[in-house]
């Protein structure tokens, strides 16, 4: 009778379920570990960073059920500017789509590179590794996803070859970060090296990384164009199956109405990198252009006002889901802080590190990293709160400032793909209505290869004590 009992099959949970977990985990640290925190002060560059030899424990912030639950909004109104330029971005995006001017146009990108369309991957991954690598391109590239989903599908790929050339792209410049301000050149600046030195190696670690990354989602691109059903995300390749589909046989000529909503959209983005890279544009001011893209595309593409705002609110109904993650994600932080423990976990890990053998610290600086960008997901934050311990601690342990700041880099850069603290991940899977479970499954392989190169590259370091020091 036992033989015929089914076991049952394992079923993930919902991803609020998860994040549900790693808000109680955070919780319960609260508890467990001792508040306490460092003391801070500006530094010559104007930035608040940590004293490495002041850390000292608090009277202990004992947090209680109401404050659990009060911390879920707390974390909303934290990320609501993230929030609501994820609203804006796809409510302006579905009126541009409701014009049909994309379908047209990425339609015939599509159709001129029939046969090539491979290439495209490692191209668009290029681009906006750039991004990544000179201004730490992070939130800033969500505008880009829906339209990367539109192209990797008219390619007969799916949402996840979309979506990931534009997260992952960035990503990798973002770890490799030979011209990034924000986080080598902040660490760089607190550990006293010259900015950017070492910066042939960082070029090398990027063109390794953009590799293997190009030949990783080609190959997997190829399978979903060979074999549909082999998709991460069959289901909902199947579902939106017609929904903003482009018939590459029957493709019609861009209106005149449509060339100039496509003229409003390159004006908008042009405007916008501008704004980024000149003005210390960020998040509302990006927002406001696309408030303006969406109206303005919309009377060009023959709308009256009624028809704007259904077009808008439509596209707002379909991210609910995602901008809640973003919000919810930030719950466990929110306890952390009040709990006061997130100084005392980058203690308490500072000191492991000393603890381990010559030609396993830099490897053991990388892990802390990695473990504080989960509590701390900002290359500045992390930069200001860790390096001011680590440099003294890398002088201290016979290694070079250099190799702890490609610790600190490490660290920092690959878990950004992979911790659902991250606002911009889970921007980009709610953009894309990919859940975090078949996510991971298809990173994971890869994102072991990263953690493998840069193992590799923590070796040569600490082996050839790169400098300048």
């Amino acid at each position: 009778m036992e033989g015929n009992i089914k076991k049952k099959k394992f079923v993930m949970p919902h991803t609020y379920v998860i994040l549900g977990i790693f808000i109680l985990f955070g919780f319960f640290l609260t508890f467990v570990l001792p508040s306490g925190e460092y003391d801070r002060y500006l530094n010559d560059a104007g930035l608040t960073v940590v004293n490495a030899e002041s850390f000292h424990l608090v009277e202990k912030a004992y947090l209680n059920v109401f404050d659990l639950l009060l911390a879920v909004p707390t974390g909303l109104i934290n990320m609501a500017s993230i929030i609501f330029f994820i609203f804006i971005i796809v409510g302006a995006f579905q009126i541009v789509i409701a014009t049909g001017t994309l379908n047209v146009a990425i339609g015939q990108v599509a159709r001129a590179m029939r046969g090539k369309e491979i290439w495209s991957i490692p191209l668009l991954l290029f681009v906006f590794s750039i991004g990544g690598a000179t201004f730490g391109m992070s939130q800033e590239g969500l505008v880009f996803v829906p339209i990367a989903i539109m192209l990797a599908r008219s390619f007969g790929y799916d949402a996840m070859t979309g979506m990931c050339m534009v997260l992952i792209g960035a990503q990798v410049g973002f770890q490799a970060g030979w011209m990034n301000p924000f986080n080598v050149g902040i660490a760089q600046g607190i550990a006293e090296l010259p900015i950017y030195s070492a910066i042939g190696v960082r070029l090398v670690l990027w063109i390794v990384f953009l590799v293997v990354t190009s030949w990783y989602m080609m190959r997997y691109a190829r399978r979903v164009q060979s074999d549909p059903t082999k998709s991460l995300v069959h289901d909902l390749e199947v579902e939106q199956a017609g929904q903003g589909s482009i018939d590459l046989e029957n493709l019609e000529k861009l209106s005149g109405r449509q060339i100039g909503v496509l003229l409003v959209i390159v004006a908008t983005l042009a405007t916008v990198i501008y704004g980024l890279t000149n003005l210390d544009w960020f998040i509302n001011e990006m927002s406001a252009m696309f408030v303006a893209m969406g109206i303005i595309s919309g009377f060009v593409g023959g709308f009256g006002p009624s028809r704007i705002c259904e077009e808008f609110v439509k596209g707002c109904e379909t991210i609910v889901y995602g901008c809640l993650i973003v919000g919810i994600a930030q719950t466990m932080v929110v306890l952390l802080q009040q709990g006061m423990v997130i100084d005392t976990v980058v203690y308490d890990l500072a000191g492991l590190v000393s603890a381990l053998p010559p030609f396993l610290t830099a490897i053991g600086m990388m892990l802390v990293q990695t473990i504080i960008n989960f509590f701390v997901n900002s290359g500045t934050g992390q930069a200001a709160l860790t390096m001011p311990i680590m440099v003294p601690l890398a002088d201290i342990l016979g290694i070079t400032r250099q190799t702890a700041v490609f610790a600190f880099q490490m660290g920092d850069g690959l878990s950004n793909c992979i911790f659902p603290t991250s606002p911009t991940l889970m921007a980009s899977l709610g953009l894309a209505k990919i859940g975090y479970d078949k996510y991971l499954k298809f990173l994971m392989p890869l994102w072991l290869i990263w953690n493998l190169i840069a193992v590799l590259l923590l070796v040569y370091c600490t082996m050839t004590n790169i400098g300048p020091f």
